[in-house]
C-alpha cells in the first residue's frame, strides 16, 4: 500500500513541475514580478502537498530587503522556504540547463554560481549586494552543503560579506523535517551518495512527513565582522532547533 501511495504522489508531482513549466513559458511573460513571485509560491506550496509534506510556519518574515540564512538538509529546502515567501536563491549554473526543472529554478529569479571560480563568487557577491540594496529578499546556505538533519555543519561566512556592504537586515531561518513520531526523518536528508531519484523515492514513501520553516529575529544593519556574524546566525539556529552546533554529514550540492 505504501509503494502504491508513493507512486501516486509521483505521479502528481511531475504532472504539477510539467504544469509549472507550462505556467513558465506561457504566462510570465505576461506577469508583472509579484505576480510571477505568487505563481512561484502556489507551485512551492502545492507540490509539497503533491508529495504528502506538510509546510507548518513558525514565526515572521521581516519585511523589506533581508538576506535569510537558513541550515540545509535536502533539495526541498528551497521549495518549502518559496511556498512561505519570495526569495531569490543561489544555485550553481548547470540547473540553469536542466530539462524542466531549470526553467522553474530560473522563474524564481535565481542567481546562478559557476563553481571553482573564484571571480565569478565575487561577481554573484556583488549581484547580491545590488538585489538587496534594490529590496529584495535573498536566500543562502552558508554550510554549502546539505546534512543529515542531526546537526549543523560549519557556516561558512563569504556569503554574508554581501549583507554587511548593503548595510540589509540578516534573518536566520530554522528548517526541520519530522515524520510521524515527531522524530528527525532520514528520508529527507540528501546526503552522502544518495541519488535525487532516491530521494525523492524516500520521500514519497515517508508517513506524516512534515517541513517546519521558523523565522528567527533578524540581526539588522549594525553587522560584525562576518565570521563573528556566520558564528552568531548558527549558534541562533542550533538553539531553535534543540540541538548543539555540532558537525553532521553532508552531501556535496
Amino acid at each position: 500500500m505504501r509503494k502504491v501511495r508513493a507512486v501516486w504522489r509521483l505521479t502528481r508531482a511531475i504532472v504539477h513541475t510539467l504544469h509549472g513549466a507550462l505556467v513558465v513559458h506561457g504566462q510570465f511573460r505576461f506577469l508583472n514580478q509579484e505576480q510571477r513571485w505568487q505563481k512561484v509560491q502556489w507551485w512551492g506550496e502545492k507540490q509539497l502537498r503533491m508529495l504528502g509534506v506538510k509546510l507548518v510556519v513558525e514565526g515572521t518574515p521581516r519585511p523589506g530587503a533581508k538576506l535569510l540564512v537558513a541550515n540545509h538538509i535536502s533539495w526541498l529546502d528551497i521549495m518549502a522556504m518559496h511556498a512561505v515567501l519570495p526569495a531569490r536563491f543561489i544555485s550553481k549554473s548547470e540547473v540553469a540547463s536542466w530539462p524542466v526543472v531549470g526553467a522553474l529554478v530560473t522563474a524564481g529569479s535565481t542567481l546562478y554560481l559557476q563553481r571553482g571560480r573564484a571571480r565569478d563568487a565575487m561577481r554573484v557577491l556583488g549581484l547580491v549586494a545590488d538585489a538587496l540594496r534594490a529590496g529584495d529578499t535573498v536566500a543562502v546556505f552558508p554550510e554549502g552543503t546539505t546534512s543529515d538533519g542531526t546537526g549543523l555543519l560549519p557556516f561558512h561566512a563569504n556569503m554574508l560579506q554581501s549583507a554587511i556592504d548593503a548595510q540589509a537586515p540578516v534573518q536566520p531561518v530554522a528548517l526541520r523535517y519530522r515524520d510521524s513520531s515527531n522524530a528527525v526523518s532520514p528520508a529527507v536528508a540528501y546526503v552522502g551518495d544518495t541519488s535525487l531519484g532516491q530521494s525523492l523515492w524516500w520521500i514519497a514513501c515517508a508517513d506524516g512527513l512534515e517541513v517546519k520553516v521558523s523565522f528567527l529575529p533578524a540581526r539588522h544593519v549594525a553587522h560584525p565582522e562576518r565570521r563573528v556574524l556566520a558564528a552568531a546566525l548558527r549558534a541562533d539556529i542550533a538553539q531553535a532547533l534543540g540541538m548543539e552546533a555540532q558537525a553532521s554529514s553532508g552531501h556535496a550540492t
